[in-house]
C-alpha cells in the first residue's frame, strides 16, 4: 500500500518556523513537489526537489523555506523560516513518479 504522510504542521507566530516531513511507504520515492492551498484558493507548488537533489521554489517562498531530501529514509522535508500570515494552508507532498499525494497538514501562522 502506497502512503505519503506529511507531518510537522501546526500553529505558529509570524516570524517563526516549522519542519514538515512528508515520509513515503510502498513506493521509493522520485522527483518530489510540496504543494499548499489556502482557504478559497487554488492548490499552488511551494517547492520541489528532484531525484538528483536540484530545487526549485515559488517566488513567495524563495529565502524562507528550503526543501530537501532523505533518499534512505525515503523522506522528503520543507523548512519553513520568517513564517507570515500568508503561508497558512494545507501543505500536500506529491511523488512525481508515482502520482501519489499526501492527505495534507495544517500550518496556521497567527499572533
Amino acid at each position: 500500500q502506497v502512503q505519503l504522510v506529511e507531518s510537522g504542521g501546526g500553529l505558529v507566530q509570524p516570524g517563526g518556523s516549522l519542519r514538515l516531513s512528508c515520509a513515503a511507504s510502498g513506493i521509493s520515492i522520485h522527483d518530489m513537489g510540496w504543494y499548499r492551498q489556502a482557504p478559497g484558493k487554488q492548490r499552488e507548488l511551494v517547492a520541489f526537489i528532484t531525484g538528483g537533489g536540484s530545487t526549485n521554489y515559488a517566488d513567495s517562498v524563495k529565502g524562507r523555506f528550503t526543501i530537501s531530501r532523505d533518499n534512505a529514509k525515503n523522506t522528503v522535508y520543507l523548512q519553513m523560516n520568517s513564517l507570515k500570515f500568508e503561508d497558512t494552508a494545507v501543505y500536500y507532498c506529491q511523488d512525481y513518479g508515482s502520482g501519489y499525494w499526501g492527505q495534507g497538514t495544517q500550518v496556521t501562522v497567527s499572533s
